[in-house]
């Protein structure tokens, strides 16, 4: 099979491992792979795809031109040209890109998400019942930009000077939330119509430096700026859990799935969770098109699974093939 292994601007500039391994898994398994970036050039990237003739495009894409909204643009310019590709459709990616329509979808479904509202320029959308402490959040941002350790508030004036903070960085609505005190776990699904959840993985925290609140920072995933050698970024690891109950679990795996269904996700994606201390469970965000390098959670938890790195690859364009063969 021709495949055309599709990637951000960002990712190439930065030469991000999941290319590389991608491309590997995809040769070693006897397909021709050509590597094409996504540019503000839109009508060269028409071009190239063109010139290319790929039986699938493996959409590799988080964002565009930087941003992180105009992810699912891209796949809409795959749809417009009729190619195949692997992944989620633009409405799944566009939905699943703003924490706010997502977390409202997902309500639809009877799906637990905490509490939230949403503001813009002093105009609410939408608003719960909310009780401190809160967090403030941009909704349309992946990676977690834009999520420090002032992002969690206790009181007014917190709340306003976030919201404000907010506002002027990232020029677009203002998410605010519930914290849920608790763990925090990522639960991968593979598959469609049947997908399966893979096993659990949880955010350690242990480490955590304190008098911080534990939670995902930018900080924490990324490292501080540049130094990984301490702070949020040492002081969480990912880990598979070994204290579950068989109840438990079976419920975090139930959820992802529903999460996955109700947004219509496809093919591949990650769910994170926050489960309290009496084991109510709610979805904190879901990622379509997860990130896929080898060691993080999502090919962590496959591997756990059964699916080596090679054989997960396989296994996404198997699964967008037989979409397209119906």
């Amino acid at each position: 099979m021709n495949v055309v292994l599709l990637a951000g601007e960002d990712a190439v500039a930065d030469g991000d491992a999941v290319l590389a391994q991608v491309e590997a898994a995809l040769r070693g398994g006897g397909h021709e792979v050509a590597t094409i970036c996504t540019s503000r050039d839109v009508a060269g990237v028409v071009e190239q795809l063109g010139r290319a003739k790929a039986d699938l495009v493996f959409n590799l894409v988080e964002s565009f031109a930087g941003k992180s909204a105009l992810e699912s643009n891209v796949a809409a310019l795959l749809n417009l040209l009729d190619l195949r590709y692997t992944g989620s459709s633009p409405t799944s990616l566009a939905i699943a890109g703003d924490k706010s329509l997502s977390k409202k979808v997902l309500a639809f479904h009877g799906v637990r998400t905490p509490e939230f509202a949403t503001l813009y320029r002093g105009t609410t959308d939408w608003s719960d019942d909310l009780a401190f402490p809160l967090i403030v959040k941009p909704p349309q941002e992946d990676g977690s930009v834009g999520i420090t350790g002032r992002s969690v508030v206790h009181d007014v004036k917190e709340l306003l000077d976030t919201i404000g903070a907010v506002h002027t960085e990232f020029r677009q609505p203002v998410l605010v939330e519930r914290f849920i005190e608790g763990r925090e776990f990522y639960v991968g699904v593979l598959g469609n119509e049947t997908a399966e959840a893979l096993p659990v993985m949880e955010l350690d925290y242990t480490g955590f430096p304190e008098g911080r609140p534990k939670l995902a920072t930018w900080n924490a995933k990324w490292g501080e700026a540049g130094d990984r050698s301490g702070g949020e970024y040492a002081g969480t690891a990912s880990v598979f859990p070994t204290d579950l109950g068989a109840d438990l679990e079976k419920r975090m795996r139930d959820v992802a799935v529903e999460a996955f269904h109700a947004l219509r996700l496809r093919d591949y994606g990650r769910v994170d969770l926050r489960v309290t201390g009496d084991g109510e469970v709610y979805v904190i965000e879901v990622n379509p098109n997860c990130y896929l390098e080898r060691e993080a959670e999502f090919a962590r938890a496959a591997e756990r699974a059964g699916y080596g790195f090679d054989e997960l690859v396989a296994r996404i364009v198997e699964l967008a093939s037989a979409r397209y063969a119906r």
